[in-house]
């Protein structure tokens, strides 16, 4: 048992650089590292999910492939654009849609066995949230223009002389959404991912020299309790990668709709 801990703690020290970015090729000056590049093939994988099922798509949806885009357009358009945004939500469903897909996708192909989460890196998700935070800032500036929607950031019943003060504490709340969106997506994925990595070294370890090298029935059955546990966490982690999805996009239908319906 000593020798399997010593093994353990020997692979898991070198854990953090196998979540490192490295480049993978370079294309003139530019440096492809595989989040970058797991980031266009999972691009590529939304945009052929798109043209293939809109092909498909009928006022009665047929086939597996239909139905499951049409569950999913509803289940954002339906369970997050009118519940969160209200009046006018259905001309942002289409980017809803686009973002939890993507973001969707990223998560669950980063569950793959030595594939890369895209969303397990800061600069995916600085990206996703510098998109979500133009995109709500635009429509809020479009619909009030720019005296009305900066006016809007300090609620009308705030007494006069709190106005100034609480209208520079929402602003800077409101640059904050930058900041928090990009940190919860990337925390959450490279936390869960780190911790999959945990366990199946463990696994993996304690299997190996309890039940191959130790032997006996008993100490090999014991052993298979971190396998069950590896598949309870990788269990857990799938249904993280939904919530993770959801919660930006719900947050992002949060910001449209107090963009555009003033306080």
């Amino acid at each position: 048992m000593q020798e399997a801990l010593e093994a353990f703690v020997a692979q898991t020290q070198g854990l953090a650089e196998h979540f490192e970015s490295h480049t993978v090729f370079s294309i003139g000056g530019w440096n492809i590292s595989q989040y970058t590049l797991y980031m266009f093939i999972i691009l590529a994988l939304v945009l052929l999910i798109v043209l293939l099922g809109a092909r498909k798509l009928t006022l009665i949806p047929e086939g597996k492939g239909g139905s499951i885009l049409e569950y999913m357009y509803n289940f954002v358009g339906e369970g997050v654009g009118r519940d969160v945004i209200g009046e006018g939500f259905k001309e942002h469903v289409p980017f809803l849609a686009t973002l939890f897909t993507f973001i969707l996708i990223c998560n669950v192909v980063g569950l793959i066995p030595g594939a890369k989460a895209t969303t397990g890196t800061i600069s995916v998700t600085w990206a996703l949230s510098l998109i979500s935070f133009v995109y709500f800032n635009y429509w809020g500036l479009k619909k009030l223009g720019v005296f009305g929607y900066l006016k809007s950031l300090c609620p009308s019943a705030v007494p006069g002389p709190m106005k100034p003060i609480i209208w520079f504490l929402e602003f800077f709340s409101m640059i904050l959404r930058l900041l928090t969106l990009a940190v919860r997506l990337y925390g959450n994925m490279l936390a869960g991912h780190m911790v999959l990595a945990v366990f199946a070294i463990a696994t993996t370890t304690f299997v190996q020299y309890t039940f191959f090298q130790m032997g006996g029935l008993a100490t090999g059955a014991t052993s298979l309790i971190w396998f069950f546990l590896l598949l309870f966490m990788y269990a857990l982690e799938t249904l993280v990668a939904f919530l993770q999805a959801y919660v930006f996009t719900i947050l992002t239908s949060s910001y449209i709709g107090m963009a555009i319906h003033p306080h």
